[in-house]
């Protein structure tokens, strides 16, 4: 009454070889040696406070390593919340792929310190730059985000124009002139 009939065994006993073949873990169990040695690897503590401060500065400096490394390449895990998202992706190639007269000028602002009748004149390039990238900004905003807020992002965009190109976080993944991807999401 309770026992299994032999064609009920041999039909589970296949399925469970089968699903276990498909999912496996992609690598052969460690051996119990080799499990213990990784297990004492983790848990040696070090010895004086020199050697933990060593350690903690080690992790800690690889771990800003790999942030540091991670906002260059403009991966979203490791962007700051004032760069994330689609909108904010999108500013960034807007404004790098623009020639931007405020890369220029804050540069020959320094210089025109020495020659005092260029200050205005540079001042005023610069600000009628700024206004046309944010007129040309808000106008691409409203065409390709129109359901997305629009607040901050002039004051993003003209503070990353007036960076120069080099010195941009997150590092320009456009060049100027290129033109901008269709869709952002």
């Amino acid at each position: 009454m309770f026992r299994r009939r032999k064609s009920e065994t041999s039909t589970s006993d296949t399925q469970g070889v089968d699903l276990a073949k498909s999912g496996g873990k992609g690598r052969p169990t460690p051996t119990r040696k080799e499990a213990e040695a990784a297990a004492r690897a983790r848990a040696r503590v070090p010895r004086t406070r020199k050697e933990q401060m060593q350690a903690q500065r080690a992790t800690r400096s690889e771990s800003s390593q790999r942030v540091r490394q991670g906002m260059k390449d403009g991966d979203e895990r490791y962007l700051l919340a004032r760069d994330k998202g689609p909108v904010r992706r999108f500013i960034r190639d807007f404004v790098d792929v623009r020639f931007s007269f405020a890369e220029i000028v804050i540069p020959l602002m320094i210089v025109s310190l020495f020659v005092q009748a260029l200050i205005i004149p540079l001042f005023l390039v610069l600000v009628v730059d700024l206004v046309v990238l944010r007129l040309r900004l808000r106008k691409q905003l409203r065409a390709r985000f129109p359901d997305e807020s629009l607040k901050g992002t002039s004051y993003y965009a003209i503070t990353r124009a007036m960076q120069m190109k080099f010195m941009r976080m997150p590092k320009p993944k456009m060049k100027i002139g290129q033109a901008l991807p269709e869709h952002y999401r």
